[in-house]
């Protein structure tokens, strides 16, 4: 080490695991195998490392400050964050926002959070891959909500998404539609899980060959350009299940424009019951998510971890809001007319 005091990122390089696995070793909270606890204590004995017990004072000297970096134009993140004030008022704790904006990732807004001291740090979407992941979570309690999130050390508070396509698409199927697309959500938190969600419930519906995915994302600019493919197609799918809400706003855009009337000739389905999808024009059919319970769980799951409880993964129910985006599949011929946004 040419002298110097080796550190925790030196013992999970050597031991080829990340920091916040090593700190859950040196702290002796709950998970990890007794195997990798032997291991880890043994190369940080070789390495000669030992812990900063001011460090650790210093890091227990609490803020009663809650982190939350969340999106800023992503419309179910303001509902949430609504909803996690509301969690926290009895907490005695404040909370202490930091927003992702085009131009300011998630690790600048955790790393914002930091500065303040926050006692726990809870991430609304991704943005961030899995080793800053570890590093965040090595320094503060993190927790990861709308998604799914595999690095050790981090909390999880996420909608069973995979059940919550399915109902899209069961709906969809009790209308009597069977070309339907999904416009999916790219990169962004839970996409993969509503692909797969989509793409099962159309295995057991026997839709496999009169079903796609076509690249979307979470804004209405990706919503358009799908719902913009799908109409070029030779033969446009008479329903679409939106990534969320916005994408299903930017479907609805795109439809009017090429006159394409709604739900008459083509009906959509968003996701989240976002405040979007409760808006003047129209009531977007969206399946809902619970913001109200995910944010009390956010809430209670960061408290325990500010307390020393393990990280756990809690996955959410759903359930479909028919509005009046869905109705009958439309027959081959029918003309244009209905919904104009």
């Amino acid at each position: 080490m040419g002298g110097t005091r080796p550190t925790m990122a030196d013992v999970a390089r050597e031991a080829g695991i990340s920091t916040a696995l090593v700190s859950i070793v040196m702290r002796g909270a709950p998970g990890a195998s007794e195997a990798t606890r032997a291991r880890v204590k043994r190369i940080a004995e070789e390495m000669g490392y030992v812990p900063d017990d001011r460090a650790r004072k210093l890091r227990r000297a609490r803020s009663r400050l809650l982190g939350v970096a969340f999106h800023l134009q992503h419309p179910f993140h303001a509902d949430l964050v609504e909803e996690i004030y509301a969690a926290t008022a009895d907490s005695g704790y404040e909370v202490a926002l930091s927003a992702v904006t085009p131009r300011r990732d998630q690790a600048t807004a955790a790393r914002a959070l930091l500065r303040e001291r926050c006692d726990a740090v809870v991430l609304l979407g991704g943005g961030m891959d899995g080793a800053a992941l570890a590093r965040l979570a090595d320094q503060v309690p993190t927790l990861f909500v709308t998604g799914p999130c595999a690095v050790p050390g981090v909390g999880v508070v996420r909608a069973d998404d995979v059940t919550g396509v399915s109902l899209a698409v069961d709906h969809l199927v009790g209308l009597g539609h069977r070309g339907i697309a999904h416009i999916d959500g790219g990169t962004a938190a839970g996409a993969a899980e509503r692909r797969t969600g989509f793409l099962d419930a159309a295995r057991r519906h026997g839709l496999a060959d009169t079903v796609e995915v076509v690249g979307g994302g979470p804004t209405e600019v990706e919503g358009a350009a799908g719902a913009r493919e799908l109409l070029a197609r030779r033969e446009p799918p008479t329903a679409v299940v939106a990534f969320n809400d916005r994408c299903a706003l930017g479907v609805l855009e795109a439809l009017a424009r090429a006159g394409v009337g709604v739900p008459e000739r083509m009906s959509v389905v968003g996701y989240d019951d976002s405040r979007f999808a409760r808006s003047a024009f129209t009531r977007i059919t969206t399946v809902a998510q619970d913001a109200e319970l995910m944010a009390r769980t956010a809430v209670s799951g960061a408290l325990a971890r500010i307390d020393g409880a393990a990280p756990a993964e809690a996955v959410l129910p759903v359930r479909l809001v028919a509005g009046e985006t869905t109705g009958p599949a439309a027959a081959a011929g029918a003309p244009p007319g209905g919904l104009q946004v």
